[in-house]
């Protein structure tokens, strides 16, 4: 586990005397630097534009008369003084587009002598001008482990049961453990802000509350617009068929979520017709491992300005990393990679940065893309080693096409036993999970509209005038599979 006050000092022993570092924790950043000073035995001082410059963090100003708010002045003074003191400034960065300002910063860094001032800029975010950059250091503190996190947990659930006559925060190891995991990414506060909410309502950590959890830490750090949040991730039961599939994912569960390998794994890819349910299992996905689940959509990435599509690429893939462990869902991956000769390579870079995070990345982050017309798919992506495997799903088989009805009747109240599932199985020959959901509910619409309860020939009326894509695109659908035989395993 890294020391952060250790790794601080062994900069300083460098003789750097600019130092940028970038948190959200400002109060603990001067707590750090405080420790840092005592060991060091310097004096520090801190300034921000209200209060202005104060020295040992003690909130007096240096000078009550003029206490330095102006960034101008407060670095000619620093310059002046010349003595061997940390000075600590938050918020600089509205300021650095002064150019006196970033002269006389300029001027500090480029002092190499022993006894010269050390100058800690401190922001939420801060992005040095090109002539600074290469004279200052930048440093990160430390994420919480897995050890602090849990401390933090408990420390929040002993808080909130002094403030209720003692009782006793409910909860069980096992959604313990998946709390502190969805927890990682965040800072020290940030974790004890999303541990609090998660107690306060109910006194209890449940697994009803893990989904809560994941919204939260994906809203506090700010992914909308490249990323979406799928709230509703499927139970693993409301799949139908993907046997093999299923199989899968439950050997490799406890290597990625419990037991994290070196060779942990990557991802998967599923290809298909049209409504065959890849998307509901990429769901599935993150509903069986108890895991956030995220969408990457391409459309959004897109770019006129050149070079800023494959940022926005990198920038999503970073947030996902940042939400370890997760589950990241592409959905129609070849839309957003296969060159069309038009995009002016765009696709093509995309692709480059996708493949590059692929084989660099540490996070864990399971990748399920989905595709439906694979004689787009770069060659590059589709190699094994990218991902862990290729998964064909298929048209559904008369048993599951059962189980699928079943599915689509019961979450709409109706009871299966009251209709002849293997009549309606025989009836779909052809049709995509999605296009029986289709049917059931045009059935629903029918028997609402005579105003009485939906029978059987309800549901067959329905598919009988529904053409399915397996009739449409008879070729298309007879060429996947050709391709498929060979390529890739079968999902049932």
């Amino acid at each position: 586990m890294r020391n952060d006050i250790k790794d601080l000092d062994l900069v300083l022993a460098s003789r750097v005397r600019l130092i940028v570092i970038e948190s959200w924790e400002e109060r603990r950043v001067l707590e750090l630097i405080a420790g840092l000073a005592v060991k060091r035995t310097m004096t520090w001082h801190t300034w921000n534009q209200i209060d202005g410059l104060t020295r040992l963090g003690f909130g007096t100003a240096v000078d009550e008369q003029d206490p330095l708010c102006d960034p101008e002045k407060l670095l000619e003074h620093i310059r002046r003084c010349g003595v061997h003191d940390l000075y600590v400034l938050c918020d600089m960065h509205p300021f650095l587009e002064s150019s006196r300002v970033v002269r006389l910063l300029k001027c500090m860094a480029m002092n190499c002598e022993e006894d010269g001032p050390v100058i800690i800029l401190v922001s939420h975010t801060l992005t040095l001008p090109p002539e600074l950059r290469r004279l200052a250091v930048s440093f990160r503190l430390s994420m919480p482990s897995d050890e602090q996190l849990t401390t933090i947990v408990r420390e929040e659930a002993a808080r909130w049961s002094s403030q209720n006559q003692g009782r006793r925060v409910r909860t069980d190891n096992r959604t313990l453990q998946q709390v502190v995991r969805n927890l990682r990414g965040t800072t020290h506060a940030e974790a004890r802000r999303l541990a609090r909410n998660l107690i306060a309502d109910d006194g209890a950590i449940s697994q009803e509350d893990l989904p809560q959890l994941n919204q939260a830490k994906f809203e506090m750090l700010d992914m909308e617009g490249v990323l979406s949040f799928e709230q509703d991730t499927a139970r693993f039961a409301e799949v139908g068929g993907l046997l093999n599939f299923k199989q899968w994912l439950r050997q490799r569960q406890s290597a990625f979520c419990e037991q994290p390998l070196a060779d942990a794994p990557k991802g998967v890819m599923l290809v298909g017709v049209q409504g065959s349910g890849k998307s509901l299992a990429a769901k599935a996905v993150a509903g069986l491992w108890g895991l956030p689940l995220l969408r990457l959509d391409f459309a959004s990435l897109y770019n006129k300005y050149i070079g800023e599509t494959e940022k926005n690429l990198r920038e999503a893939l970073a947030m996902a990393d940042a939400m370890e462990p997760c589950v990241l869902w592409i959905d129609e991956i070849e839309k957003g990679l296969a060159p069309d000769g038009s995009d002016q390579g765009v696709g093509r870079r995309m692709l480059g940065t996708l493949l590059t995070w692929m084989a660099e990345r540490k996070t864990r982050v399971f990748m399920v893309a989905t595709s439906n017309d694979v004689s787009q798919l770069p060659p590059e992506l589709i190699r094994k080693g990218r991902l862990d495997e290729m998964f064909f799903v298929d048209l559904p088989r008369p048993e599951i096409r059962e189980e699928i009805f079943r599915i689509h009747l019961m979450r709409r109240e109706l009871n299966p036993e009251r209709f002849d599932l293997p009549l309606l199985a025989a009836a779909s020959e052809g049709f995509s999970g999605a296009e029986i959901e289709q049917a059931v509910v045009a059935a629903v619409y029918a028997a609402v509209a005579r105003d009485d309860e939906m029978a059987d020939q309800d549901v067959v009326e329905a598919l009988g005038a529904t053409s399915p894509l397996s009739v449409v695109m008879a070729e298309k659908l007879h060429a996947l599979r050709e391709w498929a035989e060979g390529r890739a395993v079968m999902a049932d």
